[in-house]
């Protein structure tokens, strides 16, 4: 049996990495998705509310689950029995912090392979900042989130017509 382990921020889900999720658990008897704790980033959900819409983003798929991972990714992979890192790759930009960070975790787990996944080509230029974003400016996110992550980015960023982006309004740099 091989565990894959596809770990991100996910803040928030989109359908990119649906797409991936759904394609990864395909080919992979288990697929862990890893919600990363990561200090130096100021996510716009919690860590709690990240795992929640993943889980209802991903509840109807088999062999699917959804772990927080609060230390190095690969030792995490180890602690779970993953064999596969599963990582998405959107464009050529996303090319060489990907590369280094594969092979930084070779030299630490050299048993974890990592595997890159594209997206589906409608969501190759998506990514969560962007999604966060356009909802923060009452923008229509329903083509990039499934609706119950779009309704959370809405309370939680001032709604869709909400003051969300205007003078004095709280923004994330």
């Amino acid at each position: 049996m091989t565990t894959a382990l596809y770990a991100g921020t996910f803040d928030p889900v989109t359908y990119g990495h649906l797409d991936v999720v759904r394609r990864a658990a395909a080919l992979f008897n288990k697929v862990i998705v890893g919600v990363s704790v990561n200090p130096r980033k100021a996510p716009v959900f919690s860590t709690e509310e990240r795992v929640e819409m993943l889980q209802e983003s991903c509840e109807d798929w088999e062999g699917v689950e959804v772990a927080v991972v609060s230390g190095l990714v690969v030792e995490f992979a180890k602690d779970v029995g993953a064999r596969v890192l599963v990582r998405g790759l959107r464009a050529v930009s996303d090319f060489e912090s990907e590369l280094q960070m594969a092979s930084t975790n070779h030299a630490l787990a050299p048993e974890v392979e990592t595997v890159f996944f594209t997206p589906a080509p409608e969501y190759h230029y998506l990514s969560a900042s962007l999604v966060s974003d356009i909802a923060r400016f009452g923008g229509d996110v329903t083509r990039f989130v499934p609706e119950h992550v779009g309704r959370r980015l809405r309370e939680k960023l001032g709604g869709r017509n909400g003051s969300a982006g205007k003078e004095g309004s709280p923004s994330r740099s």
